[in-house]
């Protein structure tokens, strides 16, 4: 069995690893746009902080690939696929022809459409070399602008404050982290942010880029009203990169879609991670590029194993806080039960919500004690009717559930 896999960040890699773990004798090609080896995301966010050095930024040691009988074809772009054929081609010239075809092709960063997007000084975060590029501009131009107040903006923020920079950050919803927060996790985490140095600006967004021939001066904002910087960094989500698989006639909406078995709409090409869309959703989070890796890795050996969705939760540490979020945590219907312990004092936050008794969703701020049990839970989908109440108290014991 040869299998061709077309990218080589997290999907990618870890199909090839499953892969291999699964069957030795496969034989394993990964094509790879970056020349470096595979580095997690989170690493990347750190190294902009000046948190790791380079050195420490890829999680492989030097040579694990060869170790591991899986060829890494680093710096090369997959500019074709064939299904009919089962061959990938690359920018180089280079052809693969295989049993099975993995497209993990990933994502790039979504670019606003703004006017003076193109003015030097304009960056977004989604690889190695973008972080590079941002750490030598900061240098010269300390004043930085993060359009986006979710997941990612704030880690970028965060990161950028520790290099020095003074940070503003826009969100155009009226709360930070709108899809993993509520109001008041959302003001809590705000004032802890402001805390840093971080300035936060809700209900604003660009409309316009400024700058001059050196490059950005600030931003015109929506509504009228103008702000200094001298560098902006786009955090405003992805767009999956769908261009092989429509160039290969593959079923293709806002991303490539895939079945069950994470297989697509032609035989022997899969998808999985940020490129793949199941059951209508694209996820673009780490646990479920992880999941769908290794369930495509079985099927692509023909070991029939079934994707049933990832519960979507987070967690992360800003200004010192920590901050998980797991499941629907702001129910729009009302056959949910919320529950909501606040302590003023030690700036902890938890939320859990209920449907018939299930754990749905919840919010666990400013403590680690219960965090991965409650994300446990929810993404197992447990029935904690019975301790609803004392689930949220600090000594609530979790090996009762």
């Amino acid at each position: 069995m040869r299998i061709v896999i077309v990218g080589g960040g997290l999907a990618g890699t870890m199909a090839a690893k499953g892969l291999r773990e699964l069957d030795p004798s496969a034989e394993i090609d990964v094509v790879g746009e970056e020349q470096y080896p595979y580095y997690p995301r989170p690493n990347l966010i750190e190294f902009l902080a000046g948190n790791i050095p380079y050195e420490r930024l890829f999680a492989f040691p030097e040579g694990w690939n060869e170790r591991q009988g899986i060829r890494i074809h680093s710096g090369e772009t997959a500019v074709r696929i064939d299904p009919g054929t089962l061959e990938v081609e690359t920018k180089k010239g280079r052809v693969l022809a295989c049993d099975r075809i993995l497209l993990a092709s990933g994502s790039s960063a979504r670019v606003l459409p703004l006017k003076g997007g193109d003015r030097k000084g304009v960056f977004v975060l989604k690889t190695l070399d973008d972080a590079r590029a941002i750490i030598d501009y900061l240098k010269d131009h300390p004043r930085a602008a993060v359009l986006g107040g979710g997941l990612l903006g704030l880690e970028i923020a965060r990161a950028l404050v520790t290099r020095g920079a003074l940070v503003t950050v826009f969100e155009y919803l009226n709360r930070l982290l709108p899809l993993q927060l509520d109001d008041q996790g959302a003001g809590l985490l705000k004032s802890r942010i402001e805390s840093m140095g971080i300035t936060v600006r809700l209900g604003a967004s660009a409309e316009e880029i400024l700058g001059n021939g050196g490059g950005v001066t600030g931003l015109r904002l929506k509504g009228g009203g103008e702000a200094d910087a001298d560098m902006v960094v786009m955090a405003a989500g992805i767009q999956p990169a769908t261009g092989l698989a429509r160039g290969a006639g593959l079923d293709v909406d806002r991303g490539v879609v895939v079945d069950d078995f994470l297989r697509t709409s032609r035989p022997g090409v899969y998808a999985a991670g940020d490129v793949a869309q199941h059951r209508k959703r694209i996820y673009g989070i780490i646990p479920a590029s992880f999941e769908q890796a290794r369930v495509a890795a079985a099927n692509m050996l023909g070991r029939e194993k079934k994707y049933e969705g990832t519960v979507p939760s987070n967690t992360l540490k800003i200004a010192g806080v920590f901050v998980t979020s797991v499941g629907g945590v702001n129910p729009e219907s009302g056959d949910r039960e919320v529950f909501v312990k606040r302590d003023p004092e030690t700036g902890v936050y938890k939320k859990i919500v209920l449907r018939n008794g299930v754990l749905d969703g919840a919010i666990w701020m400013g403590t680690k004690k219960g965090a991965a049990e409650i994300t446990r839970l929810a993404s197992a989908g447990k029935d904690v009717g019975p301790w609803k109440k004392e689930i949220l108290e600090d000594d609530f014991d979790f090996t009762t559930l």
